[in-house]
Parts: C-alpha cells; sequence; structure tokens
C-alpha cells in the first residue's frame, strides 16, 4: 500500500509545480458559473422554483457541479492511450505493482490536489459573487463528501474502461473526447437531470453517470433528503461495484492481445 500511496504523493507535487495554471482556472470557472447564473435568472424569471430547486439551490448546484468537477475529473484515460501507443505499458506492466491501481492513484493525487487549490479557494471566490448557499447540516457535509469519493471512484473507473480500449483500437481519441462529452451532458453537470423529461430520466437511470456529478450536488444543495440521501448513495455504490466486472473482464483480454505501435 506504500508504493501506492508514493503515488499520490509524487502526483500531487508534479501538479504543484504548475500551480499557476489552476489560479486562472479559478477565472474561468467563475466566469463559466457566471454565465450559467445569469441564463438559470431568466429561465426562472421570477418563479420561486422549478423542479423542487429554488433559484439559490441551482445557483448552488451550478457551483458545486462545475467546483466538484475539479476533483473527480482526470486524464488517465488520455495517460493510458499515449502510455499504449508508445510502448511504456509494457516497461510498466512488469513493476511489482497492479498498473490499473497506480493509474487510479494517480488520478487521486491530482484530485487531491485540485480540491486544495482549486475547489475550495474557487468555491470562497464564488460564494461572494453570486447567491450561494452553504448547508450548516454537518451531515449534509459528511454525505456531499462521502458521495464526492464515489463521483471519483466512478468517473475514475469509466476513465480506465476508456483507456483500455486503447489495446484495441489502437486510436481511441475520438472515443475519449465522445466520453467526455456524454459525461459533462448526461451526468448532470450541464443540467439537472430532474429537468430531462420522464422518459429520458428513466433512460439515465439504466447508466452510471449520474453517479458522477448530479448526485452530489443534489446532496450539497439538499435536493435531496432523508432516504433519498441513502438511495443516491446506494446507487453510487453499487455502481462503484458493478464497473468492476468490465474493467477486469476488458483488462485480461487486453493483457492477451497487446501490440505496441512503432516497434
Amino acid at each position: 500500500m506504500a508504493k501506492y500511496i508514493e503515488m499520490i504523493r509524487i502526483r500531487f507535487l508534479m501538479m504543484l509545480a504548475y500551480r499557476t495554471n489552476y489560479y486562472s482556472g479559478i477565472l474561468i470557472y467563475a466566469i463559466n458559473i457566471g454565465a450559467y447564473y445569469f441564463l438559470w435568472s431568466a429561465i426562472y424569471g421570477g418563479k420561486e422554483n422549478i423542479q423542487g430547486l429554488s433559484m439559490v439551490q441551482m445557483t448552488t448546484y451550478v457551483a458545486i457541479s462545475w467546483m466538484a468537477r475539479a476533483f473527480y475529473f482526470n486524464n488517465i484515460d488520455r495517460e493510458m492511450a499515449m502510455e499504449i501507443k508508445d510502448g511504456k505499458v509494457a516497461v510498466e506492466l512488469i513493476k511489482p505493482y497492479s498498473y490499473l491501481g497506480m493509474k487510479t492513484m494517480q488520478g487521486l493525487g491530482e484530485g487531491i490536489f485540485r480540491l486544495l487549490f482549486f475547489s475550495v479557494p474557487g468555491m470562497a471566490i464564488v460564494y461572494f459573487l453570486f447567491p450561494i448557499e452553504f448547508s450548516a447540516s454537518a451531515a449534509t457535509w459528511l454525505y456531499f463528501g462521502l458521495s464526492l469519493v464515489f463521483s471519483f471512484i466512478v468517473n475514475t473507473q469509466i476513465n480506465l474502461l476508456t483507456g483500455i480500449t486503447t489495446f484495441f483500437l489502437f486510436n481511441n481519441d475520438g472515443l475519449i473526447r465522445a466520453k467526455r462529452v456524454v459525461i459533462d451532458l448526461f451526468s448532470g453537470l450541464l443540467l439537472p437531470i430532474s429537468f430531462y423529461p420522464l422518459w429520458a430520466q428513466e433512460v439515465m437511470g439504466y447508466f452510471p453517470f449520474q453517479a458522477i456529478s448530479y448526485i452530489p450536488s443534489m446532496i450539497f444543495t439538499e435536493g435531496f433528503k432523508g432516504n433519498e440521501i441513502i438511495q443516491a448513495l446506494m446507487v453510487q455504490i453499487v455502481w462503484s461495484v458493478v464497473l468492476l466486472v468490465p474493467i477486469a473482464l476488458l483488462w485480461n483480454l487486453a493483457k492477451k492481445r497487446m501490440v505496441i505501435q512503432g516497434g
């Protein structure tokens, strides 16, 4: 376990060396949140709430969704694709650790850095710019923190699956880009899932995307209460376990047909 903790530390320090990029990123995210705030202000048009969310809750939802994204987002699928293409993965596979475990820990180190140097200061700045409401309930913060961990797990598992497909497709750049668009659209980042038509909500219920952004954001804004929170967390837990199956199956198949491009 010590070697995986060291991977988290190394990736954190690597990100720390380029922390200036994230300070500018805070400004970009703030502008992005502001654009959504004015958009939703026009949509609400003085209405007290839409689909059970008040304007303040919606603003909070938008802000926390984008700031939470900084924690669970990572590029390990693209890194895996590059390592498979240039042959580095062959060396990694003979090292005394799990390759997929190593990539997960690198993603976690990156996520922890983003959380401390991007999400927290970014949320503090946005709080003074827009009408955002933080819950005074310790339970809400606890459930949100737990949900955020599972959102990282589910998103990382999807990235691992996408990265593994490089063994079969050799060039999956298009798939990686498509995956990112699908996650942003169907995870509830751009639009809460409760705002979709009922038939679309039912269809999205069969996919893991809601476990990435929608659930933690709804918990934070107290859009979910009581048993709804427990049920939402169970959805995240179930997907965290279910996704292990295709990852294991695809990884075993991939290792048997590994072809290094260019030698």
